[in-house]
């Protein structure tokens, strides 16, 4: 038995367990109206109605091209966004230093509710770089998240998983612009981070994507423009971590999101969101008593 596997079984636990706690069931009380017990970030988001235009309105924020964005990739791609979204995002971690483990974590954990462990983790042993076998293993290997995040009745086998060319290049061209984004504005500080301490009966999990120096950024791999949702999103992680158990967040004066599709950065100055807004948030969304 190799002395690795207790530690990678040790993680990918450790990893279902938090994972596990992010949706909440909700339940019906005597008169019929849905009680929510506590739910994750993005679906608590989904029951919030925000101010017109948002809490934090998306166009309050500066965008900066960082180079060539979707016109220099190819239009289409024959594997579902969602996915595409994941392998860049996992790969782009664990080129950055994240162990393979780690990075692909969700994955591995999706196989192995299905009974595929084995096959998830010899795809992985072949995930070494940017090469056309890592990234098609990486697309392979992110199709099992589904099985973890919504259920096995949405997953299509690993085996009729097979990216073209063309989309192998673009997760390629997308993940080298995520490592020159973490090049010009780098490097993390905190990366793939919980809330502890943060949490509220609102709000019971969430996880953030990483923090630099001054800055909480969060990755969304889309071609549409970010919206009040996403920015919503990044606000409360902000709140959130200054009640968590993360001092790097006093050091925050920044919230960032980052968009390998179109290479664009989008960021705002803390400094600059209205302190009425915030309070709003902190008390009605997240559920912070005064």
């Amino acid at each position: 038995m190799n002395p690795g596997n207790g530690r990678k079984e040790d993680h990918q636990k450790r990893y279902a367990e938090k994972e596990n706690n992010q949706i909440k069931e909700t339940e019906k009380n005597a008169g019929g109206n849905t009680a929510v017990r506590g739910m994750s970030v993005t679906h608590h988001i989904d029951r919030v109605k925000q101010p017109r235009g948002g809490y934090l309105n998306p166009k309050s924020m500066t965008v900066t091209l960082l180079g060539d964005g979707m016109e220099a990739l190819h239009e289409k791609e024959n594997i579902n966004p969602g996915v595409v979204g994941a392998a860049v995002d996992y790969l782009t971690r664990f080129l950055l230093g994240t162990p393979k483990e780690e990075a692909f974590a969700v994955s591995v954990i999706g196989a192995m509710n299905i009974g595929e462990r084995k096959n998830a983790e010899k795809l992985l042993e072949e995930v070494k770089g940017l090469d056309d076998q890592s990234v098609i293993n990486a697309v392979k290997l992110c199709s099992y998240d589904v099985c973890f995040r919504s259920g096995r009745m949405w997953y299509r086998p690993v085996e009729e998983i097979m990216p073209d060319a063309e989309t192998i290049d673009n997760i390629r061209m997308m993940v080298e612009c995520s490592l020159k984004f973490i090049e010009a504005y780098g490097p993390k500080v905190l990366d793939g981070f919980d809330f502890e301490g943060g949490y509220t009966q609102l709000v019971t999990s969430g996880d953030g994507d990483f923090t630099t120096k001054d800055t909480l950024w969060d990755w969304k791999v889309t071609k549409k423009p970010i919206n009040k949702d996403q920015t919503l999103q990044l606000l409360m992680y902000w709140r959130m971590g200054l009640h968590s158990v993360h001092p790097e967040f006093k050091d925050i004066r920044y919230l960032g999101i980052f968009n390998p599709r179109t290479n664009k950065v989008y960021r705002i100055a803390t400094a600059d969101i209205d302190a009425n807004v915030i309070k709003e948030v902190e008390e009605k969304v997240i559920g912070y008593k005064e």
